[in-house]
């Protein structure tokens, strides 16, 4: 029998397999956050000032750890985060992406940046599709980008608000990687240095369709954009504001999530809008820097959201028992981005699937070694800050 673990027995052992496959730019670009990463760094000490107080002598012979959202039952509480590098990770890597959570179970965002059209995707992998939109300058395009993902069988969308304008991350400077993607001086012996990359991702969209550009963008714009810096290229506006939710509310008939809340307040500012949820979220380090730990925030966030609107967080979950963690401060589920970006990297579709399954047993372990039959059950009584950390 096919051993379907790949040899990775947690998230950093995917890590660290994506890693050695991929080009260190490449790599780099979904791995690294901004800045000095502080705020990268915070996310992850952040779930240590949390400690898990477990109930004992519970039956969990039966326990589920199966959620509602938005209507729609689906078998874990995670979903698959906008991460728009996946094509760059695999081959039509979206693709792979979406096919692996339709057969968990669980919902799949495809980004505004893939390097796969959204019309694709759904046609292809089917499942539950969420759309990630990033509002360009232009809102009437932006429109018509919504209208497709309506017509094509998008549930949801949500709107990215923390990146206004595209962040520094020196990095890709550095690194040379650009989109759309190009050979340069400073990446070719990297790329050179990773054949499985170089033919099994690089020359497959050179042989069909070209340098990996962002398919979802207007055929226009498509052809004006030269190669940037990965990030840089994407459209982004910094003139977004309340009312563009409300016209969205209006365009949009489905769930309509708002993504990169960190202030109560604004949780409140969405709902009054007519947002559906909100996901707590510092774009996994990737935006501002030093902005605190979605992990830290999302208890204020919740109880300023009430019964209007449904908490979602993301932001550093390498683990099933921080998924567990942020179940029971509140939040309905947890987006998990980097990880399915590196099971995807390792082997497309069986890799993110490996990712997904080790969330699946990590968290299906941790409800029995805490006493808790059931997710939806979790809250404060599961949790006590870490010595030093109340207050």
């Amino acid at each position: 029998m096919a051993d379907s673990s790949l040899g990775a027995y947690d998230v950093a052992d995917l890590r660290e397999l994506a890693r050695r496959r991929l080009p260190k730019g490449v790599f780099e670009f979904f791995d690294r956050g901004n800045g000095d990463e502080t705020a990268l760094i915070e996310n992850r000490a952040a779930f240590e000032r949390w400690k898990i107080t477990p109930h004992q002598l519970v039956d969990t012979s039966r326990r589920t750890q199966e959620v509602t959202l938005f209507g729609k039952r689906h078998k874990m509480p995670i979903a698959v985060a906008p991460t728009g590098s996946a094509g760059l990770a695999w081959y039509h890597g979206e693709i792979e992406l979406a096919r692996a959570a339709a057969a968990a179970g669980i919902p799949f965002t495809l980004a505004t940046g893939s390097m796969t059209a959204l019309e694709t995707v759904a046609e292809q992998a089917g499942g539950t599709l969420w759309f990630q939109v990033y509002m360009w300058p232009d809102r009437s395009a932006s429109h018509k980008l919504i209208e497709r993902a309506k017509a094509a069988g998008y549930q949801a969308i949500l709107v990215t608000v923390d990146t206004p304008v595209p962040p520094g991350r020196e990095y890709n400077l550095r690194n040379g990687m650009t989109v759309p993607f190009r050979f340069t001086g400073k990446n070719v012996t990297d790329v050179l240095m990773h054949q499985r990359w170089l033919w099994g991702v690089l020359a497959r969209y050179l042989a069909t369709t070209g340098m990996p550009r962002y398919e979802n963008y207007p055929t226009e714009v498509k052809a004006r954009i030269t190669a940037q810096p990965m990030g840089r290229s994407m459209m982004t506006t910094d003139s977004l504001t309340w009312e563009d939710l409300k016209a969205l509310r209006k365009l949009w008939p489905h769930a309509l999530l708002v993504k990169g809340i960190l202030r109560p307040q604004d949780a409140v500012l969405a709902a009054d809008c007519g947002a559906d949820g909100v996901i707590v979220s510092n774009h996994g380090g990737r935006a501002v820097d030093s902005t605190p730990a979605p992990i830290d925030v999302l208890p204020k966030v919740v109880e300023a959201a009430g019964n209007r609107l449904t908490v979602l967080v993301d932001s550093g979950f390498r683990r099933g028992g921080d998924v567990v963690k942020g179940l029971a401060l509140g939040a309905k589920a947890v987006l998990i981005g980097r990880a399915t970006l590196y099971g995807t990297a390792v082997a497309g579709q069986a890799g993110a699937a490996r990712a997904i399954e080790i969330y699946r047993d990590e968290i299906d372990r941790m409800l029995a070694l805490i006493g808790c039959p059931d997710v939806s059950v979790l809250g404060a009584d599961y949790l006590a800050p870490a010595r030093g950390a109340e207050g």
